[in-house]
Protein backbone atom coordinates (compact mmCIF):
# COMPACT_ATOMS: atom_id res chain seq x y z
CA UNK A 1 0.00 0.00 0.00
CA UNK A 2 1.29 3.43 -0.91
CA UNK A 3 2.39 5.45 2.12
CA UNK A 4 0.52 8.69 2.76
CA UNK A 5 2.62 11.87 3.00
CA UNK A 6 2.81 13.57 6.38
CA UNK A 7 0.16 16.18 5.55
CA UNK A 8 -2.40 13.38 5.06
CA UNK A 9 -1.76 11.83 8.48
CA UNK A 10 -4.42 13.40 10.62
CA UNK A 11 -4.38 12.57 14.33
CA UNK A 12 -7.78 12.78 15.89
CA UNK A 13 -9.29 11.67 19.17
CA UNK A 14 -13.06 11.48 19.03
CA UNK A 15 -15.20 12.32 22.03
CA UNK A 16 -18.50 10.69 22.88
CA UNK A 17 -20.41 12.95 20.49
CA UNK A 18 -19.25 11.04 17.41
CA UNK A 19 -20.56 7.80 18.88
CA UNK A 20 -23.90 9.39 19.73
CA UNK A 21 -24.28 10.76 16.20
CA UNK A 22 -23.60 7.35 14.71
CA UNK A 23 -26.10 5.75 17.10
CA UNK A 24 -28.75 8.32 16.14
CA UNK A 25 -28.22 7.66 12.43
CA UNK A 26 -28.55 3.93 13.03
CA UNK A 27 -31.59 4.37 15.28
CA UNK A 28 -33.44 6.29 12.56
CA UNK A 29 -32.27 3.87 9.85
CA UNK A 30 -30.60 6.59 7.79
CA UNK A 31 -27.63 6.61 5.45
CA UNK A 32 -24.84 9.17 5.41
CA UNK A 33 -22.38 9.70 2.58
CA UNK A 34 -19.78 10.11 5.34
CA UNK A 35 -20.01 6.37 6.01
CA UNK A 36 -20.90 5.13 2.54
CA UNK A 37 -18.14 7.03 0.76
CA UNK A 38 -15.51 6.26 3.45
CA UNK A 39 -14.84 9.94 4.14
CA UNK A 40 -11.57 10.59 6.01
CA UNK A 41 -13.25 13.38 7.99
CA UNK A 42 -16.03 11.22 9.42
CA UNK A 43 -14.93 11.18 13.07
CA UNK A 44 -14.08 14.88 13.06
CA UNK A 45 -17.40 15.91 11.53
CA UNK A 46 -19.48 13.54 13.66
CA UNK A 47 -17.78 14.96 16.76
CA UNK A 48 -18.95 18.40 15.62
CA UNK A 49 -22.47 17.06 14.96
CA UNK A 50 -21.95 17.56 11.23
CA UNK A 51 -22.94 14.99 8.62
CA UNK A 52 -24.30 14.65 5.09
CA UNK A 53 -27.51 12.67 4.79
CA UNK A 54 -27.67 10.33 1.80
CA UNK A 55 -31.24 9.72 0.68
CA UNK A 56 -32.88 7.34 -1.78
CA UNK A 57 -31.06 4.26 -0.51
CA UNK A 58 -27.51 2.99 -0.33
CA UNK A 59 -27.19 1.57 -3.86
CA UNK A 60 -26.30 3.81 -6.80
CA UNK A 61 -27.21 3.22 -10.45
CA UNK A 62 -23.88 4.66 -11.60
CA UNK A 63 -20.46 3.13 -11.09
CA UNK A 64 -18.10 6.07 -10.85
CA UNK A 65 -14.52 4.84 -10.56
CA UNK A 66 -13.64 7.05 -7.60
CA UNK A 67 -16.66 6.56 -5.37
CA UNK A 68 -17.04 3.91 -2.66
CA UNK A 69 -20.86 4.11 -2.61
CA UNK A 70 -22.32 0.74 -3.59
CA UNK A 71 -23.04 0.26 -7.32
CA UNK A 72 -25.98 -2.14 -7.38
CA UNK A 73 -29.67 -2.45 -8.14
CA UNK A 74 -31.43 0.02 -5.79
CA UNK A 75 -34.50 -0.61 -3.72
CA UNK A 76 -37.70 1.42 -3.81
CA UNK A 77 -37.46 4.76 -1.98
CA UNK A 78 -38.60 4.75 1.66
CA UNK A 79 -41.77 6.79 1.87
CA UNK A 80 -41.11 7.85 5.46
CA UNK A 81 -37.47 8.82 4.87
CA UNK A 82 -38.25 12.58 4.70
CA UNK A 83 -39.71 12.51 8.21
CA UNK A 84 -36.79 10.45 9.56
CA UNK A 85 -34.25 12.92 8.14
CA UNK A 86 -36.25 15.78 9.64
CA UNK A 87 -36.27 14.05 13.02
CA UNK A 88 -32.51 13.53 12.89
CA UNK A 89 -31.99 17.21 12.12
CA UNK A 90 -34.19 18.08 15.10
CA UNK A 91 -32.35 15.76 17.50
CA UNK A 92 -28.96 17.04 16.35
CA UNK A 93 -30.16 20.66 16.49
CA UNK A 94 -28.58 21.37 13.10
CA UNK A 95 -28.78 24.88 11.71
CA UNK A 96 -27.47 23.84 8.28
CA UNK A 97 -28.51 20.54 6.70
CA UNK A 98 -26.63 18.89 3.85
CA UNK A 99 -28.52 16.30 1.81
CA UNK A 100 -27.19 14.22 -1.06
CA UNK A 101 -28.31 11.04 -2.78
CA UNK A 102 -27.24 8.14 -4.86
CA UNK A 103 -28.04 8.44 -8.57
CA UNK A 104 -31.47 6.96 -9.28
CA UNK A 105 -31.56 6.61 -13.07
CA UNK A 106 -34.10 3.82 -12.53
CA UNK A 107 -36.83 6.21 -11.31
CA UNK A 108 -39.02 8.17 -13.74
CA UNK A 109 -38.09 11.45 -12.02
CA UNK A 110 -34.59 10.26 -10.98
CA UNK A 111 -35.46 11.06 -7.36
CA UNK A 112 -36.22 14.78 -7.82
CA UNK A 113 -39.56 14.69 -5.98
CA UNK A 114 -38.01 12.78 -3.08
CA UNK A 115 -35.47 15.60 -2.68
CA UNK A 116 -38.33 18.11 -2.52
CA UNK A 117 -40.21 16.00 0.03
CA UNK A 118 -37.13 15.74 2.24
CA UNK A 119 -36.45 19.48 2.07
CA UNK A 120 -40.06 20.30 2.97
CA UNK A 121 -40.09 17.82 5.86
CA UNK A 122 -36.83 19.23 7.24
CA UNK A 123 -38.15 22.80 7.10
CA UNK A 124 -41.48 21.86 8.65
CA UNK A 125 -39.79 20.18 11.62
CA UNK A 126 -36.85 22.62 11.80
CA UNK A 127 -37.99 26.06 10.62
CA UNK A 128 -34.68 27.76 11.46
CA UNK A 129 -32.47 25.44 9.41
CA UNK A 130 -30.92 26.18 6.04
CA UNK A 131 -30.70 23.40 3.44
CA UNK A 132 -27.91 22.43 1.06
CA UNK A 133 -28.52 19.73 -1.54
CA UNK A 134 -25.83 17.90 -3.50
CA UNK A 135 -27.67 16.35 -6.42
CA UNK A 136 -26.95 13.98 -9.30
CA UNK A 137 -27.23 15.51 -12.76
CA UNK A 138 -30.84 14.40 -13.47
CA UNK A 139 -29.59 14.11 -17.07
CA UNK A 140 -29.99 17.91 -17.16
CA UNK A 141 -33.77 17.46 -17.48
CA UNK A 142 -35.08 20.96 -16.97
CA UNK A 143 -38.43 19.87 -15.55
CA UNK A 144 -36.64 17.97 -12.78
CA UNK A 145 -34.23 20.80 -12.04
CA UNK A 146 -37.15 23.23 -11.96
CA UNK A 147 -39.02 21.02 -9.51
CA UNK A 148 -36.08 20.87 -7.12
CA UNK A 149 -35.18 24.57 -7.45
CA UNK A 150 -38.67 26.06 -7.42
CA UNK A 151 -40.50 23.70 -5.07
CA UNK A 152 -37.58 22.73 -2.84
CA UNK A 153 -35.90 26.17 -2.84
CA UNK A 154 -32.63 25.00 -1.28
CA UNK A 155 -30.38 27.72 0.08
CA UNK A 156 -27.45 25.92 -1.59
CA UNK A 157 -27.67 23.92 -4.83
CA UNK A 158 -24.57 21.76 -5.34
CA UNK A 159 -23.52 19.47 -8.16
CA UNK A 160 -19.94 18.30 -8.47
CA UNK A 161 -17.76 18.54 -11.57
CA UNK A 162 -15.37 16.12 -9.79
CA UNK A 163 -12.45 16.32 -12.25
CA UNK A 164 -11.08 18.00 -15.35
CA UNK A 165 -12.65 17.49 -18.77
CA UNK A 166 -9.97 15.11 -20.12
CA UNK A 167 -10.28 12.71 -17.18
CA UNK A 168 -14.05 12.88 -16.77
CA UNK A 169 -14.94 9.93 -19.07
CA UNK A 170 -12.62 7.66 -17.09
CA UNK A 171 -13.45 8.95 -13.62
CA UNK A 172 -17.24 9.02 -14.03
CA UNK A 173 -18.14 7.19 -17.25
CA UNK A 174 -21.90 7.62 -16.91
CA UNK A 175 -21.69 11.39 -16.53
CA UNK A 176 -20.65 14.15 -18.91
CA UNK A 177 -18.43 17.14 -18.16
CA UNK A 178 -20.52 19.43 -20.36
CA UNK A 179 -23.75 18.14 -18.84
CA UNK A 180 -22.49 19.02 -15.37
CA UNK A 181 -21.76 22.57 -16.56
CA UNK A 182 -25.23 22.70 -18.11
CA UNK A 183 -26.85 21.69 -14.81
CA UNK A 184 -24.83 24.25 -12.86
CA UNK A 185 -25.58 27.02 -15.36
CA UNK A 186 -29.29 26.21 -15.27
CA UNK A 187 -29.26 26.34 -11.47
CA UNK A 188 -27.39 29.64 -11.52
CA UNK A 189 -29.94 31.23 -13.84
CA UNK A 190 -33.14 29.64 -12.46
CA UNK A 191 -32.32 29.24 -8.77
CA UNK A 192 -34.61 31.69 -6.97
CA UNK A 193 -31.77 32.79 -4.70
CA UNK A 194 -29.76 29.61 -4.12
CA UNK A 195 -25.99 29.66 -3.84
CA UNK A 196 -24.49 27.40 -6.52
CA UNK A 197 -21.66 25.11 -5.46
CA UNK A 198 -19.36 22.54 -7.03
CA UNK A 199 -16.30 20.48 -6.10
CA UNK A 200 -13.09 19.24 -7.72
CA UNK A 201 -10.88 16.29 -6.75
CA UNK A 202 -7.18 16.52 -7.54
CA UNK A 203 -4.45 13.90 -7.64
CA UNK A 204 -5.93 11.90 -10.54
CA UNK A 205 -3.34 13.00 -13.09
CA UNK A 206 -4.73 16.40 -14.05
CA UNK A 207 -2.37 19.22 -14.99
CA UNK A 208 -2.35 22.63 -13.37
CA UNK A 209 -3.44 24.14 -16.70
CA UNK A 210 -6.45 21.81 -16.69
CA UNK A 211 -7.35 22.86 -13.16
CA UNK A 212 -7.26 26.51 -14.20
CA UNK A 213 -9.47 25.73 -17.22
CA UNK A 214 -11.95 23.88 -14.99
CA UNK A 215 -12.10 26.84 -12.61
CA UNK A 216 -12.85 29.11 -15.57
CA UNK A 217 -15.56 26.75 -16.86
CA UNK A 218 -17.25 26.59 -13.45
CA UNK A 219 -17.08 30.34 -12.96
CA UNK A 220 -18.55 30.92 -16.42
CA UNK A 221 -21.38 28.52 -15.56
CA UNK A 222 -22.31 30.69 -12.58
CA UNK A 223 -20.86 28.67 -9.71
CA UNK A 224 -20.35 30.85 -6.65
CA UNK A 225 -18.94 28.39 -4.10
CA UNK A 226 -16.19 25.85 -4.64
CA UNK A 227 -14.31 23.13 -2.79
CA UNK A 228 -11.07 21.46 -3.91
CA UNK A 229 -9.73 18.33 -2.21
CA UNK A 230 -7.39 15.37 -2.56
CA UNK A 231 -8.67 12.17 -4.18
CA UNK A 232 -8.07 9.19 -1.92
CA UNK A 233 -8.49 5.68 -3.27
CA UNK A 234 -11.16 3.75 -1.31
CA UNK A 235 -9.49 0.41 -2.11
CA UNK A 236 -7.74 -1.47 -4.92
CA UNK A 237 -10.92 -1.65 -7.02
CA UNK A 238 -10.88 2.08 -7.68
CA UNK A 239 -8.68 4.46 -9.65
CA UNK A 240 -5.17 4.83 -8.25
CA UNK A 241 -3.89 8.09 -6.83
CA UNK A 242 -1.46 9.63 -9.31
CA UNK A 243 -0.25 12.40 -7.02
CA UNK A 244 -0.63 13.57 -3.44
CA UNK A 245 -0.96 17.30 -3.98
CA UNK A 246 0.95 19.46 -1.51
CA UNK A 247 -0.80 21.87 0.88
CA UNK A 248 1.09 24.70 -0.83
CA UNK A 249 -0.43 23.79 -4.20
CA UNK A 250 -3.89 23.68 -2.63
CA UNK A 251 -3.30 27.22 -1.37
CA UNK A 252 -2.33 28.23 -4.89
CA UNK A 253 -5.50 26.68 -6.32
CA UNK A 254 -7.56 28.60 -3.77
CA UNK A 255 -5.89 31.85 -4.83
CA UNK A 256 -6.58 31.04 -8.47
CA UNK A 257 -10.25 30.40 -7.70
CA UNK A 258 -10.70 33.69 -5.88
CA UNK A 259 -8.95 35.46 -8.74
CA UNK A 260 -11.47 33.90 -11.15
CA UNK A 261 -14.30 35.45 -9.13
CA UNK A 262 -15.67 32.74 -6.83
CA UNK A 263 -17.33 34.08 -3.68
CA UNK A 264 -16.20 31.32 -1.32
CA UNK A 265 -13.49 28.68 -1.71
CA UNK A 266 -12.18 25.88 0.51
CA UNK A 267 -9.09 24.09 -0.81
CA UNK A 268 -6.97 21.55 1.02
CA UNK A 269 -6.02 17.86 1.25
CA UNK A 270 -8.95 16.94 3.51
CA UNK A 271 -11.56 19.22 1.95
CA UNK A 272 -14.68 17.51 0.61
CA UNK A 273 -17.78 18.98 -1.02
CA UNK A 274 -19.69 19.36 2.26
CA UNK A 275 -16.71 19.80 4.60
CA UNK A 276 -17.48 22.71 6.96
CA UNK A 277 -20.42 23.55 4.71
CA UNK A 278 -21.99 25.78 7.35
CA UNK A 279 -19.07 28.22 6.97
CA UNK A 280 -20.35 29.24 3.54
CA UNK A 281 -23.74 30.06 5.00
CA UNK A 282 -22.16 32.17 7.72
CA UNK A 283 -20.03 34.03 5.17
CA UNK A 284 -23.03 34.69 2.92
CA UNK A 285 -25.34 35.60 5.83
CA UNK A 286 -28.17 33.61 4.20
CA UNK A 287 -31.46 33.56 6.08
CA UNK A 288 -33.44 30.30 6.17
CA UNK A 289 -36.52 30.09 3.98
CA UNK A 290 -39.96 29.16 5.26
CA UNK A 291 -41.84 25.99 4.34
Amino acid sequence: MREYPEWLKKPFSADGTATKVRELVEDLNLETVCDSAVCPNLRECYSQRQLTFMILGENCTRGCRFCAVSYAKPQAPDEDEPERVAEAVHRLNLRHVVITSVARDDLPDEGADHFVRVIKAVRLRNPGATVEILVPDFHARKELLDHVLQNGRPEVFAHNIETVERLSPCVRPQALYERTLEVLHYAATHNAGSLVKSSIMVGLGETQAEIRKTLQDLQAAGVTHLTIGQYLRPDANYLPVVEYVSPQRFEEYEQWAYAEGFSWVKSGPFVRSSYHAVDAMDDAAIQPLSV
